[in-house]
């Protein structure tokens, strides 16, 4: 189907102030109406006397007006009271406005909807939806869907566009029957329809069972787009072209000879599977995933000296200046022993050194180039780019990361994550990608133990931190955001080290935060590593990346205002040596129910892929992927923890469709997916 040509593609037939508000609904073009569900569903259905009705729920009665006015204590009020055969009922508007006053004139008979509770004045209802009707005027037939709308944007007005484009819009099947037989899935057309349009002998609690079979079929169906979406992907990066990389292997051997550690198994796993595809003549695409301290980075420098050894440079860029830094450091360290020089590029350099790092990069000196976001500005220029290595990839960009690829036309990528991917995203949103987990720790690493304590015991953690130093011992302090600004976090952090340095004066005790400048951070961590820091209080940009052996304590304040996956990086930073590591997660209460989860997690598991398929219960994959900028095709009705049988059928039928049916997979992609191809990830 060409968008071009089918109307279902076209924008609705509405106003420009209207197309506006349901572009805010996400509703761009006429099907999307079709596919615009309700979120609930009201029962107009049966009409109660008003002394039957029930309590606790929504229930619909019928009365003439006996009396209103406008009160105005305790506040501004518009009080109402209705009566039938059976009884007299008040409903009551905090906030109206005058054409609701006039609905109330004496003598009207109106239908009110909503929950009636006791009030001071007898049984009430509180804002109910109110309809004048006639003498023996009709109820529904059906229950009434309720959608998802925005301000100015009234139910019926929706109601009317949605039901109009039921009736003309094409609900025919996308699916061939050979394949959707052996589903048993209801039909499409039936399915929305009913979603829609419930008949009588449906209630609004069967209508809103995720396990209903117009459900399942509309989750099955909105699964299989983002399945054939991913494998398209796929397939159109592996008819790109790129360069082999096969190297000569002697860079890599001299650095495994240098190493004080020798490679795991899953470290051994992972390289190999990183080799195989650069020796292919289309990109790689490959994510390399590993909890925190499972050595992702020697893989990552192994990779990056095969693209050297084949003549090539390679990119690594990391979100934030301090990690990117760690990674430099780190990569001098190992690299440049081996003659091959590491260049730094960051927005905070000076212009010359800007310049500097931008001339060795064009010229081709410079084989390996470490930064943040500034390596893929418009005026960095590669020699010749072969590979391009993102850290902790969710958190850029589409534009960002496609800008840096584009710098060497197509250049193998690798994808570095330290927040683990359950099965169930890495099943759903990762279906274009190669997967590598390195899934042992190195040896040697000690269990860190995790302790929840009220922050109202803050002198007895200072004096374990003092404790823990003076066993030889280092600590981190962690300052975390406060009520969403950097300015409160700062200070917060700023005054954290004031108190312990003066409750500590015996202690080395530094401070690294956001806005200090990339040369001052690198001086503080340096002396930190060095041990002549003692104590180093920190806002979260030490989340990943830092590595200090000897830094067995960690310290969380505000904890309960954190993510997991923040958790359980900054957690990391610690137990990277043989001492026992500790991490003490403070915390303020009252706790939010969200909160008391999160912290519940976190002091149970140590394991990073069973806490993030517990982030993914708690929130969902839309946050826990970073997915309003990563560009991916997030599920408005499937959810992937409730619907695996339906995820794998779908995975199963794909391949399935591509190979006998591409006209099924156009159909189908642009019932669901027309006009959102950004949605395939860079």
């Amino acid at each position: 189907m060409s968008s071009l040509i089918d109307p279902a593609n076209q924008p609705p037939a509405v106003a420009p102030a209207l197309a506006k508000k349901l572009e805010k609904l996400g509703i761009r073009r006429r099907f999307d109406l079709v596919l615009h569900l309700p979120l609930r569903y009201e029962d107009e259905t049966h009409l109660y006397a008003i002394a039957d009705a029930p309590y606790g729920q929504a229930v619909l009665v019928e009365g003439e007006v006996i009396a209103h006015e406008i009160q105005f204590r305790p506040r501004r009020q518009l009080v109402a009271r209705i009566e039938d055969a059976s009884g007299s009922l008040v409903l009551r508007f905090i906030h109206f406005y005058p054409n609701q006053v006039k609905q109330f004139t004496t003598g009207n008979r109106v239908r009110a909807l909503g929950e009636i509770r006791r009030g001071f004045a007898g049984d009430e209802m509180v804002h109910p939806k109110i309809r004048e009707v006639g003498n023996g005027a009709p109820l529904a037939d059906s229950l009434t869907p309720i959608y998802p709308t925005v301000s100015g944007l009234t139910q019926p007005a929706l109601r009317k566009l949605i039901h109009a484009e039921l009736d003309s819009q094409p609900l025919g099947e996308t699916l061939p029957e050979e394949l959707a037989a052996p589903l048993r899935l209801t039909p499409f057309a039936e399915a929305i329809r009913l979603l829609h349009l419930p008949t009588p002998d449906y209630s609004a609690g069967q209508l809103a069972d995720p396990g209903l079979p117009a459900w399942q079929r509309l989750k099955f169906d909105e699964l299989l787009a983002q399945q054939l979406s991913m494998r398209l992907a796929y397939r159109a990066r592996r008819l790109g072209r790129a360069p082999p990389l096969r190297g000569d292997g002697t860079l890599s051997r001299a650095l495994v000879e240098r190493l004080p550690f020798s490679l795991t198994g899953a470290q051994q796993r992972a390289l190999a599977e990183v080799r195989a595809d650069l020796t292919q003549p289309h990109p790689m695409h490959r994510l390399l995933q590993g909890d925190v301290g499972s050595g992702k980075t020697i893989v990552a420098a192994l990779a990056a000296l095969t693209a050297i050894e084949s003549g090539y440079q390679v990119a690594l860029m990391a979100p934030t200046e301090i990690l990117a830094e760690q990674h430099f450091l780190k990569l001098s360290a190992w690299l440049e022993p081996l003659g091959i020089p590491v260049r730094w590029l960051a927005g905070s350099l000076r212009k010359k050194q800007k310049q500097e790092a931008m001339a060795a990069i064009a010229s081709g000196e410079t084989r390996l180039a470490v930064g943040t976001h500034a390596l893929f500005q418009d005026e960095v220029a590669f020699e010749r780019l072969g590979l391009v290595i993102v850290d902790e990839q969710h958190r850029f960009g589409v534009g960002q990361r496609l800008a840096l690829k584009e710098k060497g036309g197509e250049p193998h990528q690798l994808m570095m994550s330290a927040t683990p991917i359950p099965r169930t995203l890495a099943m759903s949103f990762y279906a274009d990608l190669d997967v590598s987990v390195i899934d042992e720790l190195p040896p040697g690493r000690t269990p860190i133990v995790t302790k929840l304590i009220n922050s109202a015991r803050r002198e007895e953690i200072i004096a374990h931190v003092a404790k823990t130093c003076a066993d030889g011992q280092q600590a981190y302090w962690v300052c975390p955001l406060i009520e969403e600004s950097e300015t409160l976090q700062l200070q917060t952090a700023v005054d954290t080290h004031q108190q312990l340095t003066a409750d500590l004066p015996h202690l080395g005790v530094g401070l690294v935060h956001g806005r200090m400048k990339a040369d001052e951070k690198a001086a503080v961590m340096a002396a930190f590593a060095r041990n002549e820091l003692q104590v180093l209080v920190a806002t979260t940009v030490i989340e990943v990346g830092v590595d200090v052996p000897n830094a067995s304590l960690m310290v969380i304040e505000h904890a309960e205002r954190m993510g997991l996956a923040q958790l359980h990086q900054l957690r990391g930073r610690v137990g990277r040596g043989s001492a026992r590591s500790v991490c003490v997660l403070m915390f303020d209460n009252p706790l939010s129910d969200l909160a008391k989860a999160r912290l519940k997690v976190i002091y149970e598991n140590v394991d990073g892929f069973e806490i993030a398929r517990q982030d993914l219960l708690i929130r969902g994959p839309g946050e826990l992927l970073g997915a309003r900028q990563s560009g991916l095709p997030m599920l408005r009705f499937a959810n992937l923890e409730e619907d695996l049988e339906l995820l794998e059928a779908a995975r199963e039928l794909a391949p399935l469709l591509l190979e006998r049916h591409p006209q099924a997979v156009d159909a189908h992609l642009d019932r669901w997916l027309a006009g959102r191809e950004q949605f395939l990830k860079a």
